[in-house]
């Protein structure tokens, strides 16, 4: 199917030298003069007595080659200097055997058989071209009907299908020769032969321009691109029916025999047997006279074994083998996991390389890893050999390899030697992102276990209890340069996703550090002593080594040794510094001793994050080299002092807090309370269900914070040592401390919902069997989790670095005037992300002044910002900031660098040909894999979000906005809407309307935003001061309740016992509750109130929706703020990633979410107008301009917006998520787009993984590559098409230039996988997905391959256009080649000169 131009062609692509790649059909004469290198005319493969090749069988030499080097079949000639010879005898060339992987030969057809990619494969291709329907084709082919190629003089049409009796009779009517029909592959190629392309081109573009219905606009377009694609391409539509099939050379289907006179074979041998024997009876019965219906059926049977041999089971039952086994037909060959594109062209083995365990290095230095001596022997044999040979050792290779196997000295010295300066690579399995695998300089060791440095583990992911590495040797010098230039583990000291350090020091280390650095707990004055007080740093060093520093227990109270002298090493003491006198201890001196001179005296305690932010600073004052130092210092000292130190955990030390009881107490009391409003049927089950829950989180919280505030008491001048391994972060949280020592609190099943019973035991105390056998519950369904989601995830990391593959940085700057705004990522009141997080390393697009002061330029366009930078532009309280974004690049391909920014693994400049594409999709795979890997640590523990209440961080001014409100009996405010929200401001002696004035338009920052629900009880008036710590409000968590804001009297209104409600009887407590149930008939649930007993006076209606459970009666007289309903909110499910995996998956796939939320498609004003066909009809009135925008909303769903509230374009009109499709099309790209980053962004955060934005932005812009065309104006384009927007910008360009009207288009939204396969390079989609569906597509209208993705390239075998390998690069290294010829040329001129 590729197409091949002259044989020199075919030389150059040998030799790699190709730059562009087409795909096209191949003609019978291709595949029969071109390809072939002769006829298979028997099924026979090879003697069973000789093991030779039958003659003209599917394994014969004479077409294929001889199967030993330079030898032909029958012996006559051997060895080399017969090459190129043909044997007189038996017709073999004496060549080389390889030649039987390349050279191919062709079965000769009986009848033309149709080729099932080109008619199953939909849209199907010959369908599209006839305008046939696949099943009136079906027929066809597979002889069941004739069809009419030429009606002649009769009244019969074309391509009109006819079976056996309707043609005897036309037979009969018109007679034979009156007209012609036939059936199977010869008709279809008959009908395809007599296809006028250019006129049916002609007709199908009027048919479009003149149709208006858009379902009939899509299947023509679809159609019409089809036979464009033929018209196009040299490609002629009757190719698409085979007369010969070409057979695949025969090393590629290898026959071998096996032990006991059985053989192996490859299962197309078995399918082109039945081919060839079918072949051969059909031509033998097409020279006998044979009845009609058997040779029918023979035709029909070699279709059907044709069919099998390219797509085996694509049509009717698979072919079976031995053992009921489909055989693996050419598609299979190439499709899937372990096909041609993903087995051997993407995932080739590698030579030099070798596998072990590996152990722990602390001796290693950063850039070093230990590797076993007889691993290195293996490893490096060749580079060993040539330097014995150069040193005169060893004269031969065999000699060489007899003295390595001696293991003489002389080799060890040679090894020692070569090993110096050349790097190995490490890779861990799974390489989940580039971390996996970096370069060391070996050092040889003893054992067989290799040795890593402790700090490298985090990048690997690798721990030391079995996991394995392997190693892998850079050869060429190009390829030990880019390890040692690039790959250094020193080079690879921050995280590509975040800039964050991953070298930070763990566990052990963190622990010897953190105790080094702790707060001072001797103070010389609380034992009768004085301070000490030190000259310099030398004086402290040498008292701190000078004596033991006894501290006794409490009974003998603390005492020096005899002699009198030392300090310990948590006393309080001062030391001049620099010239200052500086309070301390002297852990803390000893620390600054390794800390380069240039970050100052660290005198504070160090838990692991602090050693990170260090790290980070650290780099950015000295430098990499420094740093390293720095890191092998700080690995050094935490390894020696958490020895010393001598930490270790106790029994004892986990403190139960003496208030346990109590709490227990005190919420089974509260429980029991709830049970009771159940019973008593105040509330629902539901409702009683999650306020058990609430109940018990919040003891499980005050427990934990009991018993950590216990652990944290220090007695007799010690820490406890489980507070200092949680506080320094060396291992243990607050939640497995809880288990340990406070109670194991509440269980999920497995599920996701929680189990209202808690564990009230925690594991010092043990747990009972009941509640074990429910703890067992939730850690089996951790490592049930972890198996299924590790697989998801890594689905997911395929998919998008398939999408992204291609993004390169391929310029320095684009000049885009185009930007994004960004700002700080809030959650109510919290700051989720501050800004300077987001702008660090971002280009910015306009000049940043200091607020009011236009003459102080914080940042100028073009900046990338630095992190001093963003930090002045966070403190300046600047809210947002545009920047420069690869959602806005214009670079033709790939993005450009100012529009990425700094990369974040080395912190400058991203360079030119860096693949960001894949590392975005790494940053964004990798953790999605770690997380589902992380699942079973906390043992299926419920962990719920939220609070009851709100609480005043800071003293101010509270002010609401948006807020619409109705005062109960009470006196308390209750939120009658769900947008609005109460700011707390500074004071400043303002009025409240002014402060109102001022928030609206942004002009004032509040110190506090706390968004409120609906049904949320606000305890402090509008415009009040509040101080910190008062309560504001209360929120309900556990319904979504109706207010009523008028006072008057009940009337139900299609609230139909039976119908639209239905009693309820509480089984516990035999009270009837009012449900309001799911129906389909026109009835419209609501309440309405009247101002008169006698229902005259209308004050208001209040829609009821399904699932709400009434809670006044009909007549009944009400008061403002009163509920009339309410509606359970949903049971409380845990927040787990395993609900954020999918959640990301489906962002990036652009599917539609399960009960989709409505959104408004225009500002405007809520308004209801009744009920059509079950569903609610909500307006949206735009009081300005008149606009009405209906929405249609199942009754089902529940409104979160009410009559008379103003809502703005986009916004949420019911609950669920929102389709991004309708963002788009609502709000448009830059809308979408950040609506996707923040939405993929918020899945991590509630993880805590730091991702940075531009990983997502790369990823959002891939998936909205394409336009979609609604108007084709006077370009080539067609309607309904979705194109690239470069393509579409192209070629409107080039129809504006010849006066013709462009073509418009609007944008669409695509799902990584669609993207992936509508990528331009048809070798990368079809490596992808769907292989026979992409090749096909592509040989159809002969599309050429550019090769300018990565994918592509790997798999034709070239340097990828990337890194080292990117075009820049490239030519600047020619360039230097080319000089270094000039250069030569010119030494030997002058040579010849002075010579003569």
């Amino acid at each position: 199917m590729f197409k091949e131009g002259s044989r020199d062609d075919a030389a150059l692509a040998k030799e790699g030298l190709f730059d562009k790649l087409e795909i096209g059909i191949a003609s019978d004469v291709t595949i029969r003069d071109k390809w072939s290198c002769g006829e298979i005319k028997k099924p026979e493969t090879i003697n069973y007595r000789t093991f030779k090749p039958e003659k003209g069988g599917l394994f014969c030499e004479k077409i294929f080659g001889p199967t030993k080097d330079w030898e032909c079949y029958c012996g006559k000639y051997k060895k080399i200097k017969h090459k190129g010879i043909v044997c007189d005898r038996c017709g073999v060339e004496v060549t080389l055997s390889k030649v039987r992987r390349e050279r191919m030969a062709h079965i000769e057809l009986a009848v033309p058989i149709v080729h099932i990619w080109f008619f199953k494969t939909t849209p199907s291709r010959i369908g599209n071209v006839l305008g046939m329907t696949a099943s009136d084709l079906e027929r066809v082919i597979y002889y069941e009907e004739y069809v009419v190629i030429d009606p002649g003089n009769t009244d019969l049409v074309k391509k009109q299908l006819l079976n056996d009796a309707k043609y005897r009779e036309v037979v009969e009517k018109w007679g034979k020769d009156a007209f012609v029909a036939k059936m199977g592959g010869e008709a279809v190629y008959d009908l395809l032969k007599s296809e006028d392309l250019e006129s049916l081109l002609g007709e199908l573009k009027d048919r479009l321009r003149k149709t208006k219905s858009q379902q009939a606009r899509m299947k023509l377009a679809k159609r019409l691109k089809i036979v464009e694609g033929f018209v196009s391409s040299s490609n002629r539509p009757e190719w698409m029916v085979l007369k010969n099939i070409p057979v695949v050379p025969p090393d590629l289907r290898p026959l071998v025999p096996l032990d006991g006179g059985r053989f192996a074979t490859s299962d197309l041998n078995d399918l082109y047997r039945r081919v060839i024997n079918r072949n051969n009876r059909l031509k033998a019965i097409l020279r006998l006279k044979t009845p009609e219906v058997i040779v029918r059926n023979e035709k029909r049977m070699l279709q059907e074994a044709v069919d099998a041999l390219f797509d085996n089971g694509r049509h009717g039952h698979p072919v079976m083998g031995a053992g009921n086994r489909p055989l693996k037909s050419l598609s299979e060959m190439l499709k899937g996991k372990n096909g041609r594109f993903r087995q051997n062209l993407l995932g080739k083995r590698v030579d030099y390389s070798g596998r072990s365990v590996i152990i722990v290095g602390p001796e290693l230095k950063f850039n070093q890893c230990g590797l076993p001596k007889e691993m290195a022997l293996e490893l490096f044999e060749p580079f060993i050999i040539k330097r014995l040979k150069d040193q005169g050792s060893v004269y031969t290779i065999r000699s060489a390899k007899k003295m390595i196997q001696r293991g003489a000295p002389e080799v060890w010295d040679v090894l020692e030697e070569i090993i110096k300066g050349h790097p190995v690579l490490l890779n861990r399995a799974p390489t989940l992102h580039r971390l996996g695998i970096q370069a060391f300089e070996p050092v040889l060791i003893e054992g067989k276990a290799i040795r890593v440095h402790p700090l490298v583990c985090a990048a690997f992911n690798a721990d030391f209890d079995g996991d394995q590495m392997a190693v892998h040797v850079p050869l060429s010098i190009e390829a030990q340069l880019e390890a040692k230039v690039l790959m250094m583990a020193p080079d690879n000291i921050f995280l590509p996703s975040s800039g964050k350090p991953v070298a930070t020091p763990s566990k052990d280390m963190t622990l010897g550090i953190y105790y080094l650095m702790a707060d001072p707990t001797y103070f010389p004055e609380e034992h009768g002593g004085k301070t000490k007080v030190f000259k310099d740093e030398v004086e402290v060093l040498r008292a701190l080594n000078a004596g033991g520093f006894i501290l006794k227990d409490e009974i003998c109270g603390s005492r020096r040794d005899e002699t009198g002298r030392g300090i310990h090493i948590h006393e309080a003491i001062k030391v001049r510094i620099d010239g200052q006198i500086i309070e301390t201890t002297p852990g803390r001196v000893f620390f600054n001793t390794i800390v380069p001179k240039e970050l100052g005296f660290q005198n504070y305690s160090m838990p692991s994050k602090r050693i990170s932010e260090l790290i980070l600073q650290c780099y950015k004052k000295v430098g990499l080299e420094a740093t390293v130092r720095f890191l092998d210092d700080l690995k050094e000292l935490g390894f020696v002092q958490s020895t010393k130190a001598a930490i270790s955990m106790g029994l004892k030390d986990v403190r139960i807090p003496e208030i346990k009881k109590e709490i227990l107490k005190d919420a089974y009391d509260k429980v029991a309370v709830v049970k009771k409003q159940y019973e008593d049927g105040i509330i629902t089950d539901g409702e009683r269900h999650s306020k058990t829950i609430s109940i018990w989180t919040e003891v499980s919280d005050l427990l934990s914070n009991a018993l950590y505030a216990e652990i944290k008491k220090q007695t007799n001048s010690k820490h406890n040592p489980l507070f200092l391994m949680i506080d320094s972060g060396a291992r243990g949280n607050k939640s497995q401390l809880k288990q340990l020592g406070a109670l194991r609190g509440l269980m999920a099943k497995p599920n996701g919902a929680i189990i209202e019973s808690p564990i009230t035991s925690n594991f010092r105390e043990g747990l009972t069997v009941l509640e074990y056998s429910i703890s067992s519950h939730g850690a089996r369904k951790g490592l049930a989790d972890t198996a299924l989601k590790t697989a998801d995830s890594g689905y997911l990391t395929r998919r998008l670095v398939d999408v992204a593959q291609d993004v390169i940085i391929t310029e320095k700057d684009c000049g885009t005037l185009n930007h994004i705004e960004v700002s700080t990522i809030r959650q109510g009141s919290e700051e989720l992300l501050p800004l300077k997080d987001r702008i660090y390393g971002r280009t910015v697009s306009e000049n940043v002044y200091q607020p009011g002061d236009k003459s102080n330029v914080l940042a100028y366009a073009g900046d990338v910002l630095t992190s001093s930078q963003a930090e002045a532009i966070d403190d300046a309280g600047i809210d947002s900031v545009k920047i420069r974004s690869t959602l806005t690049c214009e670079s033709r391909r790939g993005v450009c660098a100012k529009c990425y920014g700094l990369n974040l693994a080395n912190g400058r400049l991203i360079g030119l040909g860096e693949a960001v594409g894949i590392i975005a999709a790494q940053s964004i795979g990798e953790p999605g894999t770690q997380l589902t890997m992380r699942t079973f640590h906390l043992g299926g523990i419920a962990a719920t979000s939220s609070t009851p209440e709100i609480v005043a961080e800071c003293d101010g001014i509270l002010v609401y906005l948006d807020l619409r409100f109705v005062v109960d009996q009470e006196g308390n405010n209750l939120v009658l809407n769900k947008m609005g929200a109460l700011h707390l401001v500074r004071d400043e002696g303002r009025s409240l309307s002014e402060y109102k004035k001022l928030l609206s338009t942004k002009s004032i920052e509040s110190l506090a935003t706390f968004p409120v629900e609906l049904g949320a009880k606000i305890l402090v008036d509008d415009g009040a001061a509040v101080t910190a710590g008062q309560r504001i409000a209360e929120v309900e968590l556990h319904n979504i309740p109706i207010i009523c804001d008028k006072p008057g009297f009940v009337h139900y209104e299609d609230l139909v016992e039976g119908v639209s409600t239905e009693k309820v009887t509480n089984k516990n407590t035999g009270l009837v509750e009012l449900i309001v149930k799911q129906h389909r008939g026109e009835l419209h649930p609501q309440i309405a109130i009247y101002a008169d007993a006698n229902m005259q006076e209308l004050v208001g209606t209040y829609a009821i929706p399904s699932g709400a459970i009434i809670s006044v009666e009909e007549g009944q007289r009400i008061a403002p703020g009163m509920l009339l309903a309410r509606l359970p909110r949903g049971a409380i499910k845990t927040k787990d990633i395993t609900g954020g995996l999918p959640r990301v998956a489906e962002l990036v796939e652009a599917r539609k979410p399960e009960d989709a939320a409505d959104i408004a498609k225009i500002d405007g004003v809520v308004d209801f107008k009744g009920i059509q066909k079950n569903k609610r009809i909500l307006v949206v009135r735009d009081e300005v301009t008149g606009m009405e925008e209906e929405h249609l909303i199942s009754l089902t769903k529940h409104l979160i917006v009410q009559r008379g509230d103003s809502v703005i374009k986009g916004q949420q009109l019911t609950d669920g998520l929102v389709v991004p499709h309708e963002i788009l099309e609502i709000c448009g790209v830059r809308e979408l787009q950040k609506y996707l980053v923040n939405e993929v962004q918020e899945v991590y955060r509630l993880q805590g993984v730091d991702i940075n934005d531009k990983h997502i932005e790369i990823i959002v812009r891939q998936m909205l590559q394409k336009v979609r065309i609604t108007d084709p104006g006077d370009t080539t384009l067609l309607f309904g098409e979705d194109v690239d927007k470069k393509e579409f910008y192209e070629e409107n360009r080039r129809t504006e230039e010849d006066g013709g009207k462009p073509a418009q288009a609007v944008p669409v939204l695509l799902g990584i996988t669609k993207a992936s396969l509508g990528t331009e390079s048809f070798i990368s989609a079809a490596s992808f997905q769907d292989t026979t569906r992409v090749l096909t597509d592509a040989a159809c209208s002969s599309k050429t391959d550019y090769l300018l993705g990565f994918k592509e390239n790997v798999i034709m075998g070239h340097m990828i256009p990337g890194g080292t390998g990117f075009d820049t690069h490239k030519r600047i290294k020619q360039h230097l080649e080319k000089e270094q010829e000039d250069l030569v040329f010119d030494f030997d001129s002058e040579f010849e000169s002075v010579a003569g």
